[in-house]
């Protein structure tokens, strides 16, 4: 699609560790095992899996072994049967672990008019309920090769380490995104490539790799610790909401009577 008018920027997040605090694929290894996809082993490899993950990150060696880990898991599965479970379980199982910080930027690159677009090594099934959960303009995610409705183990679209950096200009291409005014944020160096590729780079909870080169390369480096639930975080915001607009236009009002009030006792004193 060709973009007509000025270029804007727009903000990158990747997923895991930066907007949630686990790893995506691997947090609904229980619901997968509950749904029939994968047995009891599996799911004890799946934390495992995510134990390392969590204690220090992944490198390029890691998330190769990823793949090839979530390629052998799946082959087989039935796509509608994924989609199903994630959508049953998606509130239950990421809605408290999205760091409150992240899910704040978000609102603040809308606020200031910039598209959110997240950039995710996990399956697209998985990301693309994730990201319209957190009112995402677009996600850029792995995908799956798919043969008669079920995945056939072959990975069409890795979007990992330098192919997210080329997914995303791309998309720039494609949207009219300025990159050069734009923002990336990802939590491995591995996303190197991806937080080069913007104007405004940003390390969120950066492995030890990407906070050494972040510190090298004059890059912000946030810490984002407080996982929120999404659910509770929103009607918190709706219960304010009114209740802001309520007083606003009680001042408003007030205001008005003040200015009636005023107003008659000028034309009282002029009459006397």
């Amino acid at each position: 699609m060709e973009h007509l008018g000025t270029a804007r920027p727009a903000a990158f997040f990747d997923l895991d560790k930066t907007i949630i605090a686990r790893s995506s694929t691997l947090a609904f290894s229980r619901p997968f095992y509950a749904g029939g996809l994968i047995n009891r082993r599996t799911v004890l490899r799946s934390a495992y899996a995510q134990f390392v993950y969590l204690l220090g990150g992944a490198d390029h060696d890691q998330m190769e072994r990823m793949r090839e880990y979530l390629s052998a898991m799946c082959t087989g599965w039935d796509v509608e049967t994924v989609r199903s479970i994630v959508a049953d379980t998606l509130h239950h199982i990421v809605d408290p672990i999205v760091y409150d910080e992240a899910v704040t930027l978000i609102e603040e690159h809308h606020a200031a008019g910039r598209d959110v677009v997240i950039v995710s090594s996990s399956g697209f099934e998985v990301v693309e309920p994730i990201g319209r959960m957190l009112g995402a303009d677009k996600v850029i995610a792995t995908r799956m090769v798919v043969a008669d409705g079920k995945y056939t183990g072959e990975i069409e679209e890795y979007v990992y380490g330098p192919y997210k950096a080329t997914a995303i200009t791309t998309l720039a291409a494609a949207e009219g995104y300025a990159l050069q005014d734009s923002y990336a944020y990802s939590d491995s160096v591995t996303d190197e490539p991806m937080l080069a590729a913007v104007g405004h780079p940003v390390a969120v909870n950066p492995d030890k790799a990407l906070r050494r080169l972040a510190i090298g390369r004059d890059w912000p480096v946030l810490d984002f610790t407080k996982p929120v639930a999404l659910t509770e975080r929103t009607r918190f915001r709706e219960v304010r909401r009114p209740a802001v607009a309520a007083t606003a236009v009680g001042a408003g009002l007030a205001a008005a009577g003040l200015l009636l009030y005023a107003a008659r006792r000028r034309a009282r004193l002029a009459e006397s």
